[in-house]
């Protein structure tokens, strides 16, 4: 088959599945826009937004104006590509960013199978869960425009749709959902291991030693921010760090904000944080190793003695997946996208997102009691083995291109 594939940042959530098709000896257009990165054998088209939206207008509109402005753009390059001849059998992307929204205008016949991740409502789920940060009396209405987006695309002429958990896929009206199948995200089971205890020796991340006995906590998210319970974790650390003398922390994620907005006196939410702790925080053992390359996190996972991992109601990291295939003592968030995978006292430990003192209390519960962490881990490794195996996602991505194509062959 001919794929033609379309996300900004390539190649986005695509990676697993496109190396699964050029194995397999399909044909691969990917359009993007950033430049970067690199797979052997598929064929690139890169589209540039012409300007950003305008300042005149409305700033709740803007995000969709922007969108608008990359669905031209993404036409663009597409009929470039329809005009050397190439004429996709299935069209797969992610609808976030509104790149796909006009290939119906250029590939009327093509099914397109969008990845649909996110319903924004004004009364629930993320809007207004952190009463430390209230939503603005503004807000609702520029919630509901973020959708404008999901709405569109979810109109499209033989259009289809993805969503990888069952939280993500409640999160939309029960009319769309018909049209969106449940397509849970699978991990590389091998990459992605546990290390035997005996194996454990001095670790180093980014000029940070870890001695073999030093218990270790770990934290990992995109960006250091609120959604992702930076906050929450950092105040949870002075007890741990009092009551456990000899035991480090490494935080991993960048300085600026996935989701959500920066803090409004500060250049980070780190600074915010370091602000409020001050002297709490015993910095020789708390370390901000920023984002790290993929083998080192890896690495962090496999050292991990506790690993923290909290989210708003909102989109699941891969990060949670990748820490349960590695077999992580986690403690997690008691929100619905953790539960999802977290089942407490099985899979991980359960925490409100919302109280750093319970979280302390948990995380030194298992830094001390190394059995109990021990059979944690094992069993999300078993969990990820039955539910999170990359080869069955593949299987079933599979099936489900198949079935689009059938239709579309009848």
């Amino acid at each position: 088959m001919r794929y033609l594939f379309v996300h900004q940042n390539f190649p986005g959530q695509f990676l697993h599945f496109v190396r699964h098709l050029l194995a397999q000896g399909h044909e691969i257009v990917f359009i993007s826009e950033a430049n970067s990165n690199h797979i052997p054998g598929v064929r690139r088209a890169i589209y540039r937004v012409p300007r950003l939206p305008s300042m005149e207008t409305h700033r709740s509109l803007r995000e969709f104006e922007y969108g608008l402005l990359r669905a031209e753009a993404v036409a663009t390059a597409a009929r470039t590509l329809k005009g050397l001849g190439y004429e996709p059998d299935i069209i797969i992307g992610h609808h976030g960013w509104g790149e796909l929204l006009n290939l119906v205008d250029v590939f009327p016949a093509c099914p397109i199978l969008g990845y649909f991740e996110f319903f924004y409502h004004a009364d629930q789920n993320d809007v207004g869960f952190d009463p430390e940060f209230p939503p603005s009396s503004e807000l609702a209405a520029s919630v509901r425009v973020k959708n404008a987006i999901n709405l569109q695309a979810l109109c499209l002429a033989n259009g289809y749709g993805q969503c990888p958990t069952q939280f993500q896929l409640g999160t939309y009206p029960i009319w769309a959902q018909e049209k969106i199948s449940l397509l849970r995200e699978g991990v590389n089971l091998e990459l992605c291991a546990p290390e035997p205890q005996a194996r454990r020796r001095n670790f180093v991340i980014k000029d940070v030693r870890i001695t073999p006995k030093t218990p270790l906590v770990t934290y990992v998210a995109r960006d250091l921010e609120p959604y992702r319970g930076f906050h929450v974790v950092m105040r949870a650390l002075p007890r741990i760090l009092s009551e456990r003398k000899d035991a480090h922390v490494i935080l991993v994620g960048g300085d600026k904000v996935s989701y959500g907005t920066l803090p409004p006196d500060a250049r980070s939410w780190r600074e915010v944080m370091l602000r409020e702790l001050g002297d709490r925080l015993d910095l020789d053992r708390v370390h901000f190793v920023g984002k790290v390359e993929y083998d080192d996190f890896r690495a962090l996972l496999r050292r991990s003695d506790a690993h923290l991992y909290l989210t708003y109601p909102f989109v699941a990291s891969w990060s949670l997946r990748e820490a349960m295939a590695t077999g992580c003592p986690i403690i997690g968030s008691n929100t619905a996208p953790v539960r999802e995978f977290i089942t407490d006292d099985v899979t991980g430990r359960l925490v409100p997102f919302l109280e750093p003192e319970k979280i302390a209390e948990t995380t030194l519960a298992l830094l001390d009691d190394r059995r109990t962490a021990r059979r944690l881990g094992q069993e999300a490794r078993r969990y990820a083995e039955a539910e999170l195996c990359l080869n069955d996602y593949l299987q079933r991505y599979d099936d489900l291109v198949e079935q689009i194509a059938r239709v579309h062959r009848s």
